[in-house]
C-alpha cells in the first residue's frame, strides 16, 4: 500500500486548507510585508493571519447587524458598522476607521456652536 494514499501530500493539504478561507492570501500577504518590522513571512503565519482576519470581520459584521438597524431590512450599512464601533467596547479602536458619517450643515452648526461657546469664555 502506497503511504501518499494514507498521508495526502503538502499540497493538497495546502490547497484544501486555502478553500476553508475567502480572504486573498497574496492580499494579507501585501498588507502584512508593508510593515517594516517584517522581513519574511512564514506560510503557516500567513494562513493564520488571513484566517484570523476573516473571522474578525465576520464578527465586526454578525455584531453591527445584530445590534443595527439592519436586522429588519436584513441589511448592513455604513452607519451599523460605525455605531458598532463607537458603543462595543471590543471595537473601540476601529472609531478612526469607521467614524460615523454627518451632514456637511450639521457639521457647520456644530462648529458654529463650539465658536460661540468660545466666544462666552
Amino acid at each position: 500500500m502506497n503511504m501518499s494514499q494514507n498521508n495526502p501530500d503538502k499540497d493538497d493539504q495546502t490547497s484544501s486548507s486555502k478553500k476553508n478561507i475567502s480572504l486573498p492570501i497574496s492580499r494579507v500577504r501585501l498588507i502584512m510585508k508593508s510593515s517594516p518590522d517584517v522581513s519574511s513571512i512564514n506560510q503557516d503565519a500567513l494562513f493564520l493571519t488571513t484566517k484570523a482576519t476573516e473571522l474578525f470581520v465576520q464578527h465586526l459584521a454578525m455584531s453591527s447587524f445584530n445590534n443595527g438597524a439592519g436586522k429588519e431590512t436584513n441589511s448592513l450599512s455604513y452607519s451599523d458598522l460605525a455605531h458598532t464601533a463607537e458603543e462595543t467596547e471590543t471595537f473601540h479602536f476601529l472609531t478612526d476607521i469607521l467614524p460615523k458619517k454627518i451632514l456637511a450643515r450639521d457639521y457647520l452648526k456644530s462648529l458654529e456652536q463650539m465658536q460661540e461657546e468660545d466666544a462666552d469664555f
